[in-house]
């Protein structure tokens, strides 16, 4: 039914920028959260940032002032602006799409590599 394609992860040196992309097919609902979690080997999964359909987005600490998460609800797509990378970002970035209208669902995408070099 649903799907997330995921795009734009690699490798890049501290300092640089990548952009992340996550496109929705199916029925995703029309109020629904997107965004993105990241997971570094031996870490716990956790938030990136997020946005509502209405535009709202939350972050995490680390991320503010760096990254900017944005969405197109007419392509149902999620995009991840990073700057100022640093290795520390470095991790397995996953899209989540979390629908709130009818039947309550999270998907996942299968998850984009973000490497950053010293």
């Amino acid at each position: 039914q649903v799907q997330l394609v995921e795009s734009g992860g690699g490798l890049v040196q501290g300092g640089g920028s990548l952009r992340l992309s996550c496109a929705a097919s199916g029925n995703i609902g029309s109020i629904n959260i997107m965004g993105w979690y990241r997971q570094a080997p031996g870490n716990e999964r956790e938030l990136v940032a997020t946005v509502t359909t209405g535009g709202t987005p939350k972050y995490v600490d680390s991320a503010k002032g760096r990254f900017t998460i944005s969405r197109d609800n007419f392509k149902n797509t999620v995009y991840l602006q990073m700057n100022s990378l640093k290795p520390e970002d470095t991790a397995v970035y996953y899209c989540l799409v979390r629908r709130l209208t009818g039947f309550r669902m999270d998907y996942w995408g299968k998850g984009t590599q973000v490497t950053v070099t010293s």
